[in-house]
Parts: C-alpha cells; structure tokens; sequence
C-alpha cells in the first residue's frame, strides 16, 4: 500500500520485510541524502533500521507482544476522496493485548447526505462545533505516530486518511499496516466477515453502535484480540503476522449461516 509514496521498487520493499535491503541498491533508487530520507520516512510513521549491514523495516525484529498496535475507524460523507471527507474519526493504541491510549473526533462538514445520516446517526448540525479536517488530521498523525495501523478492510480507512492528509498539506501515511478482515479470515471461522456479523456471532462488543467509530474501533480491538488467540505458533514478529494477513490460507467457511438458522428455531 506505500508503494506509491514511497521511492521503492516492490521488490526493494519486500526485501525490507524480509530478507534486508542493501544500502547499495538502496541508494541506487534515491535522489536524496540517506540520512534525511530515513527521517522523513520516520515523520510519516514507517521506520526503518540497520541490521548487519542491511536495511530493514523495524518492525522485522519487533515481536507481537512488544509492538505498538493503533486500531482506527473512519466514517465519511461518501466514498471519493475528491468530493468527499471523513466526518469522525476513532482510534486506540494497543500493547500487548491492552489499550494504552485513544483519540476520537467528529469532523467539521457543511453538508451530510441524508444517506449518511441515516446510517451512521451524524447529522451536519452534530459537527458545527467540531475542529476541522485539517486540525483533526494533524491530530490524529501525532497521535498514530510509527504504530502499526489496523482496519476492518484497512484499503480504504488508510488511504482515505493518506489522502485526506494530503489534501490539508501533510504528506502521505507510510505506517506499516494489517487489515483486521484479512487476519479475522485466516484465524476465525466464519460464515461472513462483515464487522457487524462478527460482533453478533462472537458478542464482541455488546453495547456497540455499528458505523460510529469509536464503537467499531472497539469491536475490532475485540476481534483483533480474538484473532491473536489463534495465531500460527510460527508467527512471532509484526512482520510475520503481516505476512500472515496476505499469504495464509483462508479458513473454510461454514456452508449455512447459524444466525439464520436461530432466527429460524
């Protein structure tokens, strides 16, 4: 998901989660001092170390337990970055299995769509008081820092924020991320993986309020945990679990859906 924010090949970039990067081919693909370009890449939440000789994402040698986790949720007045905008934001900070911090805001926005409204419960008067996208989003980049960014289909809540912090003249999210559906997928058996089917099935959280964020920040902080629980024995550091999320195999789903079968008895 950096490879378009970042100077890197794809194959250089693979080389930094797994076997190392050297600082040959590394400068070959730079036009800034080495130096320099580390720290900005740092500023924009990726981290980058030396190990023997060779570059490396940190989080390589940074186990699960010992990792910084930030669990987010966006809602939005629409999907397209070009006309639309997040209206709330909600995020936790999770080590070893505990939330350390948060972070939640509703975005200043003129206009709402009904549509919206209707499925998320904000209304544009909900928001007049509410800071706007660009003090949010340099908020909310202090508060994320380097941690790990996770989403229930992280795609869209991390590029929607990248973008959006773009367009208030910040540069680009680089955060090492995982998306919480694809992890839910490879370790919990399931007969669908919506967020909201999730909760029911496992009574993750059972006061939330689907599509407000802090409420689904907490459902998939549950899952999440949840998932840890059944984790390969074999993965150990951020790395491998990010590579879990992409390469393992899927769990096979149920052939009938056991929430229609109760609604049924």
């Amino acid at each position: 998901m950096i490879n378009n924010d970042i100077c890197l090949d794809a194959k250089s970039i693979h080389k930094l989660s797994s076997g190392g990067l050297s600082s040959k081919t590394l400068k070959e693909q730079i036009d800034d001092d080495l130096e320099f370009l580390l720290q900005l890449w740092h500023s924009q939440g990726l981290q980058i170390t030396k190990q023997h000789g060779s570059f490396y994402f940190a989080t390589k040698f940074i186990s699960v337990e010992d990792a910084e986790f930030c669990i987010v949720d966006i809602e939005t007045n629409g999907s397209k970055i070009e006309k639309h905008q997040i209206i709330e934001i909600a995020a936790v900070k999770v080590k070893n299995g505990e939330i350390v911090d948060s972070y939640e805001s509703l975005v200043y926005c003129n206009e709402i769509n009904p549509h919206i409204t209707e499925i998320t419960g904000i209304t544009a008067e909900d928001t007049k008081d509410a800071p706007n996208l660009k003090r949010v989003m340099y908020d909310f980049k202090v508060f994320l820092g380097d941690a790990v960014f996770i989403a229930h289909d992280v795609k869209f809540d991390y590029k929607f924020i990248s973008q959006s912090m773009q367009k208030v003249g910040l540069a680009p999210l680089l955060n090492r991320n995982l998306c919480s559906l694809s992890l839910a997928e490879r370790t919990i058996e399931s007969y669908r993986y919506a967020l909201s089917y999730l909760n029911e099935i496992f009574s993750l959280n059972p006061s939330a309020t689907h599509h407000r964020a802090m409420s689904d920040v907490l459902t998939t902080y549950e899952l999440f945990k949840l998932s840890l629980t059944n984790l390969d024995e074999t993965v150990e550091t951020v790395e491998d679990l990010i590579k879990f999320t992409k390469e393992a195999k899927r769990l096979k789903r149920p052939k009938f859906d056991p929430l229609l079968k109760e609604s049924q008895e």
